[in-house]
């Protein structure tokens, strides 16, 4: 059952009896925001995802956060503030500044990215420096009240021994949530994933979300029946919405019929 906390009873990612149907709700204004969340509650949403990278500068102020994050009620709020989009131009340090008051208003769930300070292919930093630099973010963060989400958008197959080596450097960073996107294009690379996801659950401490790119995306309509914490879709497929995201109502379908 989800576990609830906090004076407003806002529900958490981080007990569940089910991985969470976390609806993303990209958009330039805040309004548009409030739309997906109000048509994505009645579908069954229990979680959101708001990727910050897309809103309007103007947009980018404590209040529309706050106004935001108290908008979901009890609903849970993940958030992102990824390189490029709006945010192109950008440091990676003014970016973790943006995350750290994402935190301070409110937000429950901060996405760090694993190359932040140090821009690598498969986002992962390797500089000492950098990664000394992401574990003060992430504990300022935690001194914030947030929880954070390490990701990881490698986006092409890779073996599992990498894949839980890159999980392991996650955990000892300090994330709570793991995320890490490979890709699959044939059946072979499709049954690699499939092994990964019991090696993470095998040798992390924390949850996970284990997602891929390609022909071969089946991760993202039933990893979370095989162990991965949560599951990221969308209420539409509009301008901003990542196609690779399945709709809501079909991932809750699914879910069901999984445990039937």
């Amino acid at each position: 059952m989800l576990q609830e906390g906090g004076a407003d009873m806002r529900s958490t990612f981080f007990t569940y009896d089910k991985a969470l149907l976390t609806v993303m709700v990209q958009a330039d204004n805040p309004a548009r925001i409030k739309e997906l969340i109000d048509k994505s509650i009645p579908e069954g949403a229990e979680a959101f995802g708001m990727q910050f990278e897309q809103m309007k500068s103007e947009y980018r102020t404590k209040e529309i956060y706050m106004d935001l994050f108290s908008y979901v009620k009890d609903k849970p709020v993940y958030v992102t503030n990824y390189r490029g989009k709006r945010n192109e131009g950008k440091s990676d340090d003014e970016l973790a500044e943006e995350l750290l008051e994402l935190a301070e208003c409110g937000a429950d769930l901060c996405d760090v990215m694993g190359d932040y300070f140090d821009r690598q292919p498969d986002e992962v930093a390797v500089d000492k420096e950098a990664i000394e630099k992401q574990m003060e973010l992430i504990e300022k963060i935690h001194d914030r009240g947030a929880k954070v989400l390490m990701s990881s958008h490698i986006l092409k197959f890779t073996p599992a021994e990498r894949v839980v080596e890159i999980a392991l450097e996650h955990q000892r960073r300090g994330a709570d949530i793991c995320k890490i996107v490979t890709g699959a294009e044939n059946m072979n690379e499709q049954l690699e994933n499939l092994k990964i996801i019991n090696m993470l659950k095998e040798n992390l401490r924390i949850p996970f979300l284990f997602l891929c790119i390609g022909e071969c995306g089946i991760l993202r309509r039933i990893g979370g029946e095989l162990g991965c914490c949560m599951y990221l879709c969308v209420y539409e497929h509009d301008e901003l919405a990542t196609p690779e995201q399945p709709l809501l109502r079909d991932i809750k379908v699914i879910r069901e019929a999984m445990k039937a």
